[in-house]
This record gives structure tokens, C-alpha cells and sequence, in this order.
């Protein structure tokens, strides 16, 4: 390989590895709205809301702090974009963990949103 081909391909593996590396975050922050449901399944104040609520806290803060170094590698309205995502990470952890369904109208309106919000960001770009 020439040294243009292998500058070109690193620049390639860092674009990807930023888009992993948001992507697990937004894995991560997903989280939270789990365990948000698992403290609101059990009594106020008990051991177990704590417990959970807690994890939910410091999901947020750990996202929080990381967020803020995402926001450095990537446009504002791209984060924003990818972090839509997080819409269907919410559907799978609710059926997986709770047993929920995903209906047809979650999955026309996860649609809707998901579009809504890339007419938004490329009007902004």
C-alpha cells in the first residue's frame, strides 16, 4: 500500500471508531431508562428503589461527563441525530427486561421521529 492509501484508511478507521465510540455511549445512557423503571417497580424509598434509582444516577452523570468529550469530536446536530437511536434501544430493552411489546404504532412512530429528526438536522447542516 502507498502512504496515501494508508492515511486515507486511517483517516477512515478514526471516523468509524468516533461513531463506535457515541454509539456505546448511547448503548450506556440507554440504561438509565431501565433502571428508572426498575426503581419505579418497587416501593418509594425502599432498598431496592435506592439501589436502582441510584444506578440511574450515576449512569447519567458518567454519560454526562462523557457526552460532553462526544460533543468535541462531532458536529452538534450529528450527535444529536445518532442519539435517536436511543428510541429503539428503549423498545428492546422493554422487550427484553419487561416483557413488553413493540407494537406497530411504536414502530411507526419511532419512524416518524427518526425521520423528523434527520429533516431537522440537514436543515441545520
Amino acid at each position: 500500500m502507498s502512504n496515501n492509501q494508508n492515511i486515507e484508511k486511517d483517516k477512515k478507521m478514526k471516523k468509524y471508531s468516533k461513531y463506535i465510540y457515541l454509539h456505546l455511549l448511547l448503548l450506556f445512557f440507554s440504561f438509565c431508562g431501565v433502571f428508572s423503571k426498575l426503581a419505579a417497580q418497587n416501593q418509594f424509598l425502599s432498598i431496592k428503589f435506592c439501589v436502582f434509582y441510584g444506578i440511574s444516577i450515576i449512569i447519567l452523570g458518567i454519560y454526562a461527563l462523557l457526552w460532553q468529550q462526544i460533543l468535541k469530536k462531532f458536529a452538534l446536530t450529528t450527535a444529536f441525530f445518532n442519539k435517536a437511536i436511543t428510541i429503539i434501544w428503549g423498545m428492546l430493552w422493554g422487550l427484553i427486561f419487561f416483557k413488553e411489546t413493540i407494537t406497530t404504532n411504536m414502530i411507526i412512530g419511532t419512524i416518524v421521529v427518526l425521520i423528523g429528526v434527520g429533516l431537522v438536522v440537514k436543515d441545520y447542516e
